[in-house]
């Protein structure tokens, strides 16, 4: 036992190398990172958004965040699969834990959002956050184009999100509209995977609905994604309703139809030429779950995202 760790969230001596806590036990931080609010020589973050005041239907993924990263200890200490590699042994990841938000006012949340965001991304470091409802996605939005400038969009979800506001509402289905509106997206290179309800306009940008990726194979949606996004510095956002209510019953606004999780974490596997510049897990409910199925769902999305990350920053050392 002298090998073993426990509570390596508070415990680790260093934000590199795997835990080994049991997946039964132990400090609940994303997948064992040691949790701090030191960004010094941090390759990627971890960041909690629990909020979820703009739901227009089952409210209740405020607890999102608590759900992941419960669920993230069922990951062995292996190297992880599908990426065959110990994610942390090159990669320095922490967990920042939660913005803090005044559930008495709202209005203030973007502005909370969007200013903890900017802080991290300005140590240069990586951010994936861990939502909370669609409507955070807009203020992150806001916080990396103004380092990396307009973005692509690439959006897995059920929903197009594109539904007309004022600018001001805190709305979960309008986050689209105000990134185009607003320049902080770039349409023209931006996509849609899932879709399967209706929405006015689509500013356009491409959508594989969802009837196509029933017809489709991993390997031709990530192909149509990689021609799409190109070259431009992207943002990936997944909504966990993209998924079938089979597969992520534990969400707010579940529509049947949708893809499984082994072809949509099929199609993400693929997406290692993309420049992803940050990315985000929203509308996990763990209310409306059963037997962590949806949080199993979130936290292997978040996972493979940092294991996409992982594989870039190993590219760059061998440079």
């Amino acid at each position: 036992m002298a090998s073993k760790s426990i509570d390596n969230a508070f415990t680790a001596k260093t934000i590199r190398g795997a835990a080994t806590d049991p997946t039964y036990a132990g400090a609940l931080s994303f997948m064992r990172r040691r949790y701090t609010k030191s960004l010094e020589n941090v390759d990627a973050v971890i960041l909690g958004i629990p909020f979820d005041a703009a739901v227009s239907n089952r409210p209740g993924a405020r607890f999102g965040p608590q759900a992941i990263r419960r669920a993230s200890a069922i990951f062995d200490n292996d190297p992880q699969y599908p990426f065959a590699r110990d994610l942390f042994q090159q990669m320095a990841v922490i967990d920042y834990g939660d913005v803090l938000l005044d559930y008495g006012n709202h209005q203030e949340t973007p502005a909370l959002i969007e200013q903890e965001a900017a802080h991290i991304l300005a140590s240069d470091a990586y951010l994936l956050s861990l939502g909370g409802d669609h409507f955070v996605t807009w203020p992150l939005l806001k916080a990396h184009a103004a380092r990396h400038g307009p973005l692509a969009l690439l959006h897995f979800d059920a929903h197009q999100d594109t539904w007309d506001d004022d600018g001001k509402r805190i709305d979960h289905g309008s986050f689209v509209c105000r990134a185009v509106r607003e320049g902080v997206i770039d349409p023209a290179h931006s996509i849609q995977v899932g879709i399967r309800t209706e929405a006015p306009d689509d500013f356009g940008i491409r959508i594989i609905h969802g009837h196509q990726v029933e017809d489709l194979g991993g390997q031709a949606i990530a192909d149509m994604i990689l021609s799409h996004v190109g070259e431009a510095p992207c943002y990936l956002t997944f909504d966990i309703d993209c998924l079938d209510p089979a597969f992520a019953p534990g969400t707010g606004t579940p529509v049947a139809g949708g893809p499984s999780s082994a072809k949509m974490l099929s199609v993400l596997r693929k997406l290692g030429p993309l420049d992803i510049r940050g990315s985000d897990i929203v509308e996990v409910a763990p209310a409306y779950d059963h037997a962590d199925i949806t949080a199993i769902a979130g936290a292997t999305v978040a996972m493979y995202m940092l294991g996409l990350r992982a594989e870039r920053l190993a590219r760059s050392l061998t440079k």
